[in-house]
């Protein structure tokens, strides 16, 4: 037992040296302090319709500026509301202290740190004339950094809630379980599926946060209660699958949460047949997609996206899992149909594939009963 307990703490120490040495030259977290040392108050937040990784890195965010700026406000704030499902299950057993989304106030802070999104980005919260004055974020982007006075973007990290572990471990903060068992579910849920790749820092974020996370609180994250709309769009998602050559495709129709598609996107994936997956719902006004491919492939996701969304929508992501939208004009399913059989042909053509015969996942006839 004894020996179990010393390499558990062995590992952790690992974790903390090889964290240290790949921040070595590169101080970030050092940095950030520095820069903000003289504001007052700070505020910290995330993209529209935010996934645990989003909530998580500023919650996370939060706490270490806390403690480490002892004079200072530090606020969470969220624009747009959580949808229901996982996200809006996580914001609950995670606690989050979050105030309202004012616009109008975001001139009273001295600082806002953007996390897990930037500037440029259709879902970024910020408006035009507010500049962020830091962006923390792991997402590939067409345009150059952003202009501000910290940025952070590493696009070989699979989470941003990684690139804040790394920072606790940078500045030697405690982190508590109640926040361990938080981040470790945000890299989790970010590397899901098979479309999940973890870089060295998500790996030493995961051995470490797992010994560290209290297990009862990750253990409720893991295995939340789900609302029944939940169930009907993953049989939607089944039932509507339909797969050519080396890629499945689905729609999931009207969604309350965007975080639907893309949990079927990765589960559609691990069919051992295809390759690539793409599936779409509406919401709000728009028609939207999450892409999902292999690790292994030679295409990269966000590539694809974008080449999907050219000239009718937005779209990125990385180099496995990728997503955009569609803005609708009449919103009926007709123009949503329209809209889906140009994705449908856009995809196939890119992959290369002509004149394969479309087959159904699930054959409605053997699963409806007699």
């Amino acid at each position: 037992m004894t020996a179990f307990v010393e390499s558990c703490v062995g590992t952790v120490a690992g974790s903390a040296v090889a964290v240290e040495r790949s921040a070595r030259g590169r101080p970030r977290a050092a940095k950030l302090l520095k820069l903000l040392a003289d504001k007052k108050n700070i505020l910290v937040t995330s993209h529209l319709h935010p996934d645990p990784d989003a909530l998580a890195s500023a919650s996370a965010l939060c706490v270490l500026l806390e403690q480490r700026l002892k004079g200072a406000t530090v606020s969470m704030s969220i624009k747009g509301r959580i949808g229901g499902g996982i996200n809006e299950v996580f914001v609950r057993q995670a606690n989050l202290n979050l105030i309202p989304w004012d616009e109008a106030s975001l001139k009273n802070f001295d600082a806002i740190i953007l996390l897990d999104t930037q500037p440029a980005f259709p879902f970024s919260p910020l408006p035009p004339d507010v500049t962020a004055f830091g962006v923390i974020d792991h997402h590939r982007s067409r345009f150059p950094n952003p202009h501000c006075r910290f940025c952070d973007i590493r696009t070989d990290v699979g989470a941003t809630s990684s690139i804040i572990f790394s920072y606790f471990m940078e500045l030697e903060v405690p982190i508590k379980p109640d926040l361990a068992a938080t981040l470790l579910y945000a890299i989790e849920s970010d590397l899901a599926g098979a479309a999940g790749t973890p870089g060295e820092l998500d790996n030493i974020a995961l051995s470490s946060l797992t010994l560290l996370a209290d297990p009862r609180k990750l253990y409720q994250m893991r295995y939340a209660d789900l609302p029944q709309s939940y169930y009907v769009n993953f049989s939607e998602g089944l039932l509507n699958a339909t797969f050519f050559d080396h890629v499945i495709v689905s729609h999931l129709d009207k969604i309350d949460s965007l975080e639907r598609p893309a949990v079927v996107a990765d589960f559609l994936l691990r069919f051992d047949k295809v390759d690539w997956a793409l599936v779409t719902a509406v919401t709000d006004g728009k028609l939207i997609l999450s892409l999902r491919t292999r690790s292994g492939s030679k295409m990269s996701a966000a590539d694809l996206a974008k080449r999907l969304m050219r000239k009718i929508g937005e779209g990125g992501g990385h180099r496995t899992k990728a997503g955009g939208f569609i803005k609708l004009d009449t919103d009926s399913p007709a123009e949503v149909e329209r809209w889906r059989e140009v994705l449908r042909r856009r995809l196939l053509r890119a992959l290369l594939i002509k004149g394969a015969r479309p087959q159904r996942l699930v054959n409605r006839a053997e699963i409806t009963p007699p």
